[in-house]
């Protein structure tokens, strides 16, 4: 008689499936880039090299470009000088707290005050690391309105008037950490560098009050002033924008003194 075989229930080794696969190389990719940007943030202003980097996270030189490449597109990470790199704006925006609810409100008649005596639109921004956020504006009356920047709108602190003003009155040191997170993307604002961008600084430091044109917003020109808290520190920045030829050095002047006297009048201890 033939020998019957065992009808055994043989299990099968679980293979994964090409979307698993492609689901868990996803997820060691994120990990890797969220251990190469906890390293950088802990790094501070000195930054690191990729072969600090590389010891850190125990990847390939190769991974570690790679994973830079995208941190730095994304605004998370900077280049600092040739070798080093440090949190990019996007990184050191989270970090810095956000502006006090009230400020948009309490800056709003500021504008409308500055806008009723030029005709041109006014703007109020706030810092958010080393970006500046525009939290209020307000329509002037003359026929054509240059609106550069709408509420919302968030770009390198400095390359606008308000910003300009508002890192102007920063430390020396809190200039320079700016400036080196907003490097790698001056270079789109009408092709501002750090070098202008610290000429700048010392002239709006020199007048009082800060003005750019060209860089934001090509064939306009704005003025712009700080806006200190009751301590004294710089929280915010105030502008007024219109076109080159609106825009003489008699009628920046003009708008200047506006906005020292509505902010005097209206936030006489600050904002």
């Amino acid at each position: 008689m033939p020998a019957r075989t065992a009808s055994r229930n043989v299990r099968q080794p679980d293979v994964p499936s090409a979307a698993e696969t492609a689901e868990d190389t996803g997820a060691r990719t994120l990990r890797r880039g969220l251990q190469l940007l906890d390293a950088v943030l802990d790094s501070g202003r000195d930054g690191l090299r990729v072969v600090d980097l590389c010891r850190i996270a125990a990847l390939e030189r190769a991974t570690v470009y790679r994973l830079l490449a995208t941190l730095m597109e994304s605004g998370y990470v900077a280049q600092r000088g040739r070798f080093r790199y440090v949190a990019g704006p996007r990184a050191a925006a989270l970090a810095q707290p956000r502006a006090t609810p009230g400020f948009a409100a309490r800056l709003q008649p500021v504008l409308a005050r500055v806008s009723a005596a030029c005709g041109d639109a006014a703007f109020a921004i706030v810092r958010e690391g080393p970006i500046s956020h525009c939290i209020a504006r307000h329509v002037g009356t003359h026929p054509v309105q240059i609106l550069v920047i709408q509420i919302g709108t968030r770009q390198p602190l400095g390359v606008g008037a308000a910003g300009l003003a508002l890192l102007s009155a920063l430390p020396d040191e809190e200039v320079e950490h700016c400036i080196a997170a907003n490097a790698p993307a001056l270079g789109r604002y009408g092709g501002m560098t750090p070098e202008r961008m610290r000429i700048l600084v010392r002239s709006t430091r020199e007048r009082g009050w800060s003005v750019i044109g060209n860089h934001a917003t090509s064939g306009v020109l704005a003025v712009g002033m700080a806006v200190q808290a009751p301590d004294g520190e710089p929280v915010a920045g105030i502008s007024v924008a219109s076109t080159l030829a609106r825009m003489p050095r008699e009628r920046q002047q003009l708008i200047a003194r506006a906005m020292r006297e509505s902010l005097a009048t209206l936030l006489p201890k600050g904002l």
